[in-house]
């Protein structure tokens, strides 16, 4: 660290401004596992967003480790590590039978078994600094996914006009470190943290925008109908019914001229004959 801020303090000062904003979006599920500890059900929350940021918390671990002062990387994927694993942990003891057993399916196929393929693969098949360019593309290409993935959200935005499930504190926060790891990986000269970052970026502001956008809109939820009560003015709620169903309400009209004219004895059609025989 002394290096750092010696020959760049730039370069410690916004590693340390990575770490601590990483740390608060690490830190974000916490609202949802103080929930779920307290009503002792995961209420079909997913593992699978906590499962994804431990592998790439673990592949950026393995990548750091490969190379020269990149201490900052380390400490943060260490600490991502630590707290992924404990939201983990909280699900599985919380979770229905059949989520546990598939967060754990998940959890044995895809981060021990994908991870420990990276490992002995570039272990044996990449010599040399060869190792770091394979290992930073699979780390550009896996991020790169995981930053695409509130697109399913900014879609939903899009379609429901409700920003119910994008916060904004969230997408600023995750704005604010793609900004410092992107200034981070070119200080550094290593394009293989400064590009997804730049993805990062460009998503965190299109959901900042599209909240600004449709925070203000009020969406109309459908609701049950419900039986009219006794207060209710029978002759403003035919004329709302009328307003809304204008095809139907003039049969009814004509429904009341029948029943007005079934009542007058003239009008009335004379027994059919022939039903006498």
């Amino acid at each position: 660290m002394a290096s750092f801020s010696i020959h760049c303090p730039w370069i410690f000062t916004f590693g340390l401004l990575g770490n601590l904003i990483s740390f608060v979006v690490f830190l974000a599920p916490i609202p949802t596992f103080l929930r779920i500890c307290r009503k002792k059900t995961t209420e079909g929350f997913q593992s699978l967003p906590y499962v994804v940021a431990l592998f790439s918390a673990m592949i950026w671990l393995y990548y750091a480790s490969l190379k020269s002062d990149v201490l900052l990387l380390i400490t943060i994927n260490s600490v991502g590590c630590f707290i992924e694993m404990i939201y983990i942990a909280l699900y599985v003891a919380y979770a229905p039978k059949q989520a546990r057993i598939a967060t754990l399916r998940i959890l044995l196929l895809f981060n021990f078994g994908g991870f420990c393929s990276i490992l002995l693969l570039s272990h044996f098949l990449v010599m040399g600094s060869n190792r770091v360019k394979v290992l930073g593309w699979v780390c550009v290409i896996f991020s790169v996914s995981v930053f695409a993935a509130p697109l399913s959200i900014m879609r939903i935005v899009i379609r429901t006009k409700s920003v119910e499930f994008m916060p904004f504190t969230l997408s600023f926060f995750l704005t604010l470190s793609a900004i410092t790891w992107l200034v981070y990986g070119v200080l550094q000269k290593d394009y293989y943290i400064a590009i997804p970052n730049i993805v990062g970026f460009i998503f965190g502001v299109l959901q900042m925008v599209l909240y600004v956008i449709y925070k203000n809109f009020k969406t109309e939820v459908p609701m049950e109908p419900k039986l009219p009560q006794h207060s209710i003015d029978v002759a403003k709620l035919s004329s709302v019914s009328c307003e809304m169903k204008p095809a139907v309400c003039p049969q009814s009209n004509e429904e009341d001229d029948h029943t007005e004219n079934s009542k007058d004895p003239s009008n009335q059609e004379h027994p059919n004959q022939f039903d006498k025989v």
